[in-house]
């Protein structure tokens, strides 16, 4: 193998190499290793905006995927009802995979630090972030946008996934494993959604594409992976506000992409264990934009 290609995968051999490597011993009996590829088992991670929603989704499918624990962090002092439902499914599963509840405001950096400092103190290791605390505002025209409600948006959407970036990553270079780092941005960070007054929103996913991708350069060589998620029309608690009370919208976002409707949460979960496995581990500061074909009309 070229000098250039400086690590192996952790279950090498792998692929074609191992067909190679056992070609003439007839004694072996190959196992399947691609499923091995996906899972994260005894791996820990931060979920933020995992309350709910997107988040709680994601959460879920990394636990299934094997994960020891992952920690929801998110601003109820208590979770919802949906968050502990969850819980008890991931129980019942009896694969030895946790799901914990931190409340934290992400939009104070230290004590996002502090919640992934003690939680690296815990468990002893950090290997995923999924970054997806989230807030839209109402339609606002753009020329008279209110600075404080400008501000709050960006608060949490950009600076919010960038400290809980930060706290994760903090612990990743702490233990020296690398890790996964998946900043939860939208299709509205590159395109603008046709008749909607969002310019806060659409502003604060569009600066998350290019903090995955700087971090991404800042982090390659410790092996610290960074990669944006950018869903498209997904029917989740935010979106209903627009959805439920505006029975219209419903038919016009199916009609904005190839597969004539909008997405369901768990159409993610497929896409956020790759990034968070091994099975994506020459993945980084890529956007993976899961929108129907959005972007394709």
């Amino acid at each position: 193998m070229p000098p250039a290609v400086q690590s192996m995968s952790p279950l090498a051999p792998i692929g074609v190499s191992a067909a190679l490597e056992t070609a003439n011993d007839q004694s072996v009996k190959p196992k399947p290793k691609i499923f091995d590829e996906f899972a994260l088992i005894d791996r820990v991670g931060i979920v933020s905006g995992g309350n709910r929603g997107l988040g709680l989704e994601m959460a879920l499918a990394l636990c299934e995927a094997g994960a020891r624990a992952i920690y929801c962090f998110d601003l109820p002092a208590t979770p919802s009802e949906e968050w502990q439902k969850t819980q008890n499914y991931i129980r019942k599963m009896d694969n030895g995979s946790r799901l914990e509840y931190v409340s934290v405001d992400v939009t104070k950096q230290e004590d996002v630090w502090k919640q992934a400092k003690d939680i690296g103190d815990k468990e002893g290791r950090m290997d995923i972030c999924v970054a997806a605390a989230g807030i839209l505002k109402t339609h606002t025209d753009c020329l008279t946008y209110p600075a404080e409600q400008f501000k709050a948006v960006l608060d949490v959407n950009t600076n919010g996934v960038l400290y809980t970036a930060q706290a994760a990553g903090q612990q990743m270079r702490r233990y020296g494993k690398g890790g996964s780092i998946i900043l939860i941005a939208s299709m509205s960070g590159s395109i603008t959604n046709r008749d909607h007054a969002w310019v806060s929103y659409n502003t604060s996913k569009s600066a998350v594409l290019q903090m995955a991708r700087s971090m991404a350069c800042e982090l390659g060589t410790e092996n610290i992976r960074v990669n944006s998620l950018s869903p498209g029309h997904i029917y989740t608690s935010m979106t209903a506000a627009y959805l439920d009370t505006q029975p219209h919208l419903l038919e016009k976002w199916s009609n904005l992409n190839p597969m004539g409707r909008i997405g369901r949460p768990d159409e993610l979960r497929g896409v956020v264990t790759w990034l968070a496995s091994d099975a994506s581990s020459f993945c980084t500061g890529s956007d993976i934009l899961v929108s129907g074909g959005h972007h394709a009309w």
